[in-house]
């Protein structure tokens, strides 16, 4: 469970990354790179950043973990210039998987769904159920609307 400084500390990276990829990053290899987490150890020296990528692809992917290993020690300082730390965490880059993930596991309940709906008959009309019972105490279906119809208010 990170402490309240650590989240604070890890907002503020990820906020400032962030700005520093759209605005000032020129390496068109980190064009379509988009952070989505960073992870802070207790002691505030490394911070773990996840990112994803926007193209489709390995060598997509390993691109731009290559551009963004190479823009560190930019980002680092940059990141130094605008955070009131005592010390610069060391920055890793890891690719978040949990977005390809998601979209699996939507793949696969699309696939069941267009497969459910080629493989359930209609039911037909819906049954009443018999266990609902009118005012009167009589089930529903016996007495129909009349039963409604025919009682004194209380």
């Amino acid at each position: 469970m990170p402490s309240h400084r650590q989240r604070r500390v890890a907002e503020q990276i990820h906020r400032e990354l962030s700005l520093l990829l759209m605005l000032e990053a020129h390496d068109p290899r980190l064009a379509d790179v988009t952070i989505t987490a960073v992870d802070i150890t207790p002691d505030l020296m490394l911070a773990r950043v996840y990112f994803t990528i926007l193209a489709e692809g390995d060598d997509k992917v390993s691109e731009a973990q290559a551009g963004l290993e190479r823009a560190t020690g930019f980002l680092r300082t940059q990141l130094a210039a605008r955070l009131q730390l005592r010390f610069m965490p060391h920055l890793t880059f890891e690719l978040d998987k949990s977005a390809a993930y998601g979209r699996r596991i939507d793949e696969l309940l699309g696939g069941l769904a267009a497969e459910g709906d080629r493989s359930i008959p209609d039911e037909g009309p819906r049954r009443s159920n018999p266990s609902r019972r009118s005012p009167s105490g009589d089930e529903e279906g016996d007495r129909g609307e009349a039963a409604w119809d025919e009682q004194e208010p209380d």
